[in-house]
């Protein structure tokens, strides 16, 4: 007799259709590796984000409508607040359940971004965006940006004094943009800042807009995911044409089981850790200022850019440019957009045009790992840049020594993560080298015949010679045997060919890896 889920499947299956593509989609393989759970954190913690938002929405006013506060916190009651901000504060204090749910709504847009950018890198390091992957890349990076901006508009819903001051500083960079700068201020706020649309106009932009954007990029993330097949690490019996891994049924349960215990995790933190107290900030005041005012951690890029650059301006023909607001835009942006055509720039410098569904190693990309780890110190230090003010508060030290540290450390500390990080992929690739040929040091010393001491080596077993050999190695590319292109004027190579072979010279040149041991030099040394 069957039971009745298996009646419940029957059913589903006879009305929905589909039978054999779903039962196709249950004999899919899916690698295990716990980096490939950071995706994961990504969907649960959104689904935790449209949840609570949803509970959320019952019960906030998106209005600046003035009102006089009469709620349960004693402190503010005859003050004259927002709409929004009396919401929120009866939200907090009034609705069962509110606080946690508010609480847990602003940990989870917290560990959403987390989790993007960190699977993100992880993607980037093995190379899982190459082709047939770039376009999931796309919608990976996209999903950031989204999620960013998400975080942004909800941040400043409460209409709360530090959220107010986060707006200001968003104000003053819009409006550092040439000649349409002011018309994208008005058009934003409703009018001068700080307008009397703002709250409206982010509800709908952080409730409708944003969610429904987020989701397909989700969705279509997942579904191409499900088409090309799950990239997955190197290893014995595993190929581009295949992939080893765990039945869809187990993964689909251990997966269910992970959105519990992500939802858990989120649940937890809030209870125990407050985040965001409006009560204690107050409503805005255009004329007020919230002393160590801090953005959420994914904007403290931005803000770091900002507080360290010089008040340059330029005034010319009756117009101000600043500078100091421009400038740091200029450079967010190209920060990001760096990473987000990085795939492209990679796969032409290369050349190569087949599918690719094994992992790298970082250690043996190192000009990709270097630019990576360079990337992620760029925006570490900026990020340490927008607590200045913190910094020099709790350690006793000039505020204008820590921004000066932070405008040195913007240019020099990426370099040096650069070459540390090189340096440190060419030693491991070298470390590789060196035990595929002599074996593992096993610690014991043997005394030779003639009187030499030396260590004996063990040789390594056929599952860790194939992870230390199996990757590909590029060669760099060089002009034809002639010398001359084939657009290039009068014959010779264009600007572009020749940039092409400089950059694939600096990825896969000497000095940028070393040679992995060939077949017939293993058989030499170990004689086999």
């Amino acid at each position: 007799m069957k039971e009745s889920g298996e009646r419940l499947a029957e059913w589903a299956r006879a009305r929905l259709g589909h039978r054999g593509r779903a039962r196709g989609a249950l004999r899919k393989a899916f690698p295990d590796h716990w980096s490939f759970l950071l995706g994961e954190i990504c969907l649960y913690s959104f689904v935790v984000l449209v949840i609570t938002g949803v509970y959320l929405t019952f019960s906030f006013h998106p209005s600046s409508e003035q009102v006089v506060y009469e709620g349960s916190y004693a402190p503010l009651r005859g003050q004259r607040v927002s709409e929004a901000f009396d919401s929120t504060m009866h939200i907090s204090f009034d609705v069962r359940g509110g606080l946690l749910i508010r609480q847990a709504h602003h940990w989870a847009a917290l560990i959403f971004v987390a989790a993007v950018v960190v699977h993100m890198m992880r993607v980037f390091f093995t190379g899982a965006f190459r082709k047939p992957r770039e376009l999931n890349w796309i919608l990976g990076f996209s999903l950031l940006i989204l999620a960013m901006f998400g975080g942004l508009t909800g941040y400043d819903l409460p209409d709360d004094l530090l959220s107010g001051t986060g707006l200001a500083v968003v104000n003053g960079t819009i409006l550092s943009v040439p000649v349409v700068g002011t018309c994208l201020s008005m058009f934003l706020f409703g009018g001068e800042f700080p307008g009397d649309d703002l709250v409206a106009r982010f509800d709908t932009i952080h409730v409708l807009l944003i969610p429904a954007l987020m989701t397909a990029l989700i969705v279509a993330h997942v579904v191409l995911s499900l088409r090309h097949r799950h990239a997955q690490r190197p290893g014995p019996g595993r190929t581009d044409e295949n992939v080893v891994g765990i039945p869809a049924k187990v993964y689909l349960v251990k997966s269910a089981g992970y959105l519990f215990l992500v939802a858990g995790v989120i649940f937890f933190v809030a209870a125990v850790a407050q985040i965001n107290p409006v009560w204690l900030y107050g409503p805005y005041r255009p004329d007020q200022v919230s002393a160590g005012s801090q953005p959420d951690w994914y904007m403290g890029v931005a803000d770091g850019l900002l507080r360290v650059m010089p008040g340059w301006e330029i005034s010319a023909w009756g117009r101000t440019l600043a500078l100091d607001n421009l400038i740091p835009m200029v450079a967010g942006v190209g920060l990001f957009l760096a990473m987000g055509a990085y795939p492209f720039i990679e796969a032409w410098v290369t050349g190569g045009d087949r599918e690719q569904h094994l992992l790298d190693r970082p250690r043996n990309r190192p000009v990709r790992t270097a630019l990576g780890a360079a990337w992620l110190s760029a925006y570490l230090v900026a990020l340490i840049g927008a607590a200045n003010d913190l910094i020099a508060t709790r350690f006793h030290v000039s505020v204008n020594a820590v921004t000066w540290a932070v405008r040195v450390g913007l240019f020099a500390v990426p370099l040096i993560v650069w070459f540390v990080a090189e340096r440190w992929t060419l030693g491991l690739q070298r470390r590789d080298r060196d035990m595929v040929l002599d074996g593992r040091e096993t610690g014991i010393v043997k005394r030779l015949p003639h009187g030499e001491y030396v260590e004996v080596h063990e040789p390594l077993g056929r599952e860790e010679l194939h992870a230390l050999t199996a990757h590909e190695q590029y060669t760099p590319l060089t002009l034809p045997a002639d010398g001359n292109g084939t657009d290039g004027a009068h014959g010779g190579p264009t600007r572009a060919q020749r940039l092409r072979i400089r950059l694939s010279r600096g990825f896969y040149g000497e000095g940028s890896q070393i040679t992995k041991p060939t077949e017939q030099e293993y058989k030499e040394i170990t004689h086999s």
